[in-house]
């Protein structure tokens, strides 16, 4: 696809994966990116960017991604000020709250489940969010359609739009993230189902499942976790850069041939400990 000119959502875009997929599609031609966090750190991030690049190209929106009214709002606005429906949605948002399935008490032999609470939690961030922002922009690119009276769409008209959704190499299990695998292997589903609806509408889906990446979320893991679990099981030996997912990233957007799932993952393989 075609990115010069076009608009884009990012989610999670004030750190990590998101920011560096910004500037990497703003350095691409991505005619405005907006970045879409929790983190009023995201307005810094955009003018930084922007003074990088010498254009206002970024524009940040501050909120919580699973509320419903929020990212109606996000993309009003942007088709407000842009007069053109989003054509790249990257939701990129996530958490992790990380605990073993089932605990057992040493001194009163008592079972703890992983609270449900928290399950749920996990899954409003990392699936049931990341669909619904895609979601929103397939809807979006369908009403403009039709309003201009155009119905299945053809290749001769060039893709309409890509989503990207953030899968990750815990999809294929890893001790301790119940919660968080079972987001990511979710995403997969979504994004089979979602490519079958919305190419109906010249839109794309695809999963990208990164490696152990340093980001903020990693890091939290703690130095000694990552030395002793994350990086012997990695085959390049060190943390992936997000800059090299970000890559990643747009090559999935740009590339129509490349559809499903791209593993970004630097070799690595879970350790049976």
């Amino acid at each position: 696809m075609i990115v010069t000119g076009r608009t884009a959502i990012i989610t999670g875009g004030a750190s990590g994966i998101g920011l560096a997929t910004a500037r990497e599609m703003v350095r691409q031609g991505v005619g405005v990116v907006a970045l879409v966090d929790r983190a009023e750190k995201a307005h810094e991030h955009a003018a930084e960017i922007n003074r990088t690049m010498g254009r206002e190209a970024v524009f940040a929106y501050c909120g919580n991604t699973t509320d419903e009214n929020f990212r109606r709002e996000v993309y009003d606005d942007l088709q407000a000020r842009h007069g053109q429906p989003v054509s790249i949605c990257v939701p990129a948002a996530g958490v992790t709250r990380d605990g073993l399935a089932v605990r057992v008490n040493k001194e009163t032999h008592k079972a703890q489940i992983y609270a449900s609470e928290t399950f749920r939690e996990v899954l409003e961030v990392n699936l049931v969010a990341p669909v619904y922002w895609a979601l929103e922009m397939v809807a979006r690119i369908a009403e403009d359609r039709s309003a201009r009276g155009l119905k299945r769409w053809n290749a001769e008209e060039g893709m309409q739009g890509v989503v990207v959704f953030i899968g990750s190499v815990s999809s294929q299990g890893n001790k301790g993230q119940i919660a968080y695998a079972s987001t990511k292997v979710g995403l997969e589903g979504a994004a089979a189902t979602l490519m079958i609806e919305a190419m109906f509408y010249g839109v794309r889906c695809a999963v990208i499942h990164p490696g152990f990446t340093d980001t903020p979320m990693v890091r939290a893991l703690g130095e000694d976790y990552i030395r002793k679990h994350v990086l012997p099981a990695t085959q390049i030996g060190r943390l992936i850069a997000p800059e090299e997912i970000a890559d990643a990233i747009c090559f999935l957007v740009r590339n129509s041939a490349v559809s499903g799932q791209l593993w970004a993952d630097a070799g690595w393989q879970p350790l049976n400990t």
